[in-house]
């Protein structure tokens, strides 16, 4: 695989994405929209030593991966990821979302009530069938008739009114694509153009569909209100660092067993009611363990990050659909924090496919 100058998907990404939310951030703060005040300047400190710790994980990654090289089974993978299989996984997870809304009775994306229920255990395998099916799909085999499965398997979980279900299928396809297809740079540009309205408008649906709640910001607004918002939250967070004392771990890792949502508890600890709230990347770790537990986060998701963007640039094939998987989740855990089992789920299978298909050896020096 030839390496681009200027790799748009790079781990590094991540670092300016946190810059660009800290903008719209200030953005929502300047025009005090819905009376947002801002944050301490601790809080920006915070989350420059999250990112610092991020860098040092990718860097000591690449530091212990210098002059090695990766060998896969290409035969094994090709046995086990047939291009049948594949195709089977995609559908079972369309069907699976296409029962987990006719069992709804209706589509959640117009009501808060059907959607404050469609997180159901169809939907939970319907989506970690799917997801990565998908971008194996599109990774491995050169069928145009599979963008059609793609954008089917898109418009029923934008039915389920999850923006950040919405947001990984998207990104990651794109990163799947940027790899794996020779793209001009300018589709790349209308293709993040078309991203960004999309989000802009499932988002503002939801949000107006949510019967006990009365917005009057536009979409755009409600984007840099929502940034301002979080970030806010997250300045509480600094203040109340290890309040939770690992509940929100354990519940993250449970809750969807028990109809727990942990960012209920982000919220109930955060703002002193119950309400479902997210605390930006850093902000769960806080309020478990406190400074040194995300510290220690951002350095193993750095590592881990930059582990599986190395393996994919030097192999291809189906990791580069399970490192669009797991870097679009990431990039959405800037806004919303790790608290979601099924991305958990998504680390630990890409890493036990990792570690049985990829071995690694040292190379010559370069």
């Amino acid at each position: 695989m030839n390496y681009k100058k200027f790799d748009l998907f790079s781990p590094v990404v991540f670092v300016i994405l946190v810059i660009v939310y800290l903008i719209f951030s200030e953005i929502a703060f300047h025009y005090q929209l819905k009376e947002l005040i801002g944050v301490n300047i601790n809080t920006i400190f915070i989350i420059a030593l999250g990112i610092i710790f991020y860098l040092v994980g990718y860097y000591v990654c690449k530091y212990f991966l210098k002059n090695k090289e990766f060998t896969i089974d290409k035969n094994k993978i090709d046995t086990i990821f047939s291009e049948k299989t594949v195709l089977f996984l995609v559908v079972t997870g369309i069907v699976l979302q296409i029962i987990n809304l006719l069992y709804l009775g209706g589509i959640p994306l117009f009501s808060g009530y059907l959607k404050a229920h469609a997180a159901t255990r169809i939907w939970l395998l319907s989506y970690l069938i799917f997801l990565p099916s998908i971008n194996l799909l599109i990774a491995k085999y050169d069928n145009k008739k599979y963008y059609l499965l793609f954008l089917v398997g898109l418009l029923l979980f934008t039915l389920t009114g999850y923006r950040t279900t919405v947001m990984a299928i998207v990104i990651s396809i794109l990163i799947t694509v940027y790899y794996t297809k020779e793209i001009p740079r300018t589709y790349l540009i209308l293709a993040g153009i078309g991203i960004f309205v999309l989000l802009l408008i499932v988002g503002y649906v939801a949000v107006k569909s949510i019967e006990w709640q009365n917005w009057t910001l536009n979409p755009l607004e409600l984007l840099f209100y929502r940034a301002g918002y979080t970030l806010q939250v997250l300045d509480h967070a600094v203040g109340l660092q290890g309040s939770t004392n690992g509940t929100l771990l354990y519940n993250t890792l449970t809750g969807f067993f028990k109809s727990t949502d942990p960012r209920v508890i982000v919220g109930s600890t955060t703002l002193g009611y119950a309400h479902s709230t997210t605390s930006m990347i850093f902000g769960p770790a806080l309020l478990d363990f406190g400074l040194y537990a995300m510290l220690l986060q951002m350095v193993l998701l750095g590592f881990v990050m930059n582990l599986i963007y190395i393996i994919q640039r030097s192999v291809g094939n189906i990791f580069v659909a399970l490192y669009a998987m797991l870097f679009a989740h990431v990039l959405i855990w800037i806004e919303t924090g790790p608290t979601d089992l099924v991305v958990l789920l998504f680390f630990l299978i890409s890493l036990i496919i990792i570690g049985y298909f990829v071995k690694i050896k040292k190379g010559g020096n370069k």
